[in-house]
């Protein structure tokens, strides 16, 4: 029988091990092991790809062969969690409508209004969130002046998100008049974004491990959900750590409700409402 066509192999307790270690210390993804079979079953569809049937033979392919760059980064895009929607949680995204608005309305804003999407995935939701900034500097009537980097690992997902290409489906979270004014119908029945609004996006890959790395630009929006429950809790505190850091003052990080309980910060204030978990950078140290 073709190797194609065989049962997967099993993914023994050390084996597992083994992998998942792997996985986090490269992207701080850390697995619980009842996802053993989630990895066993995204290794295996790769091991069959490039014509291996035993994973520490391929284990020492990804780690040390000729190819072991190339090969995680093949296999990083099938591991990381890259589901999204557009307005996956709406309140987040509107309190950043309500932040610029209140900004452009006490005239408090004389820079660029920049914005870092962290694991932006397929660019679902750095695209939700140009929406809505967008659609302050048109009601204002001023020149978008606004500039959104959103980043990831897998270079898989930032090629689909570049296009700015989604089916129907994924258009199910977006009201009528967004999808309208934001989507042209393209062939096969898809919607693309609108170029004006790709053109205020860069997606750049990037390994929030290697975040002391990243060039130090101040933000004024910092958003991150659905990331940090991924990690350990040291390294939630650290990263949250380095965010504020790279906010400008008075600048807000945003991360999903819930995936942090336990964190404080000196110069970070988080944000009075039940409904999102958002934390604003003191104006002075």
């Amino acid at each position: 029988m073709a190797w194609s066509l065989q049962a997967l192999p099993e993914l023994s307790e050390a084996q597992f091990e083994q992998w998942s270690k792997l996985l986090e210390e490269r992207t701080g993804i850390q697995l619980a092991s009842r996802q053993r079979p989630f990895l066993q079953t995204q290794i295996a569809m790769r091991m069959r790809e490039v014509g291996y049937e035993d994973y520490g033979r391929y284990f020492d392919e990804v780690v040390s062969g000729e190819q072991s760059v190339m090969e995680w980064s093949r296999l990083v895009d099938q591991l990381v969690v890259k589901e999204t929607s557009f307005f996956r949680h709406r309140p987040s995204i509107e309190y950043v409508r309500d932040l610029l608005q209140e900004r452009i309305n006490n005239q408090d804003l004389s820079r660029s209004f920049d914005v870092w999407s962290v694991g932006c995935a397929t660019g679902e939701e750095p695209y939700s969130l140009a929406m809505v900034i967008n659609d302050c500097f048109e009601l204002a009537a001023l020149d978008p002046y606004y500039g959104i980097t959103a980043t990831d690992i897998s270079l898989l997902a930032l090629g689909q998100a570049r296009q700015g290409d989604y089916t129907v489906r994924k258009l199910e979270q977006l009201k009528p008049q967004e999808r309208q004014r934001y989507f042209r119908e393209t062939e096969g029945g898809h919607y693309r974004i609108d170029a004006a609004l790709r053109d205020r996006l860069c997606f750049s890959q990037g390994n929030i491990l290697q975040i002391t790395d990243m060039p130090v630009a101040k933000m004024d929006v910092i958003f991150c959900q659905n990331l940090l429950v991924y990690f350990r809790r040291w390294r939630r505190r650290e990263l949250l750590n380095a965010f504020v850091e790279r906010l400008k003052p008075g600048g807000v990080l945003v991360i999903g409700l819930g995936e942090v309980v336990d964190w404080e910060h000196q110069y970070a204030q988080r944000v009075r409402d039940k409904n999102i978990q958002a934390y604003i950078r003191s104006r002075a140290d």
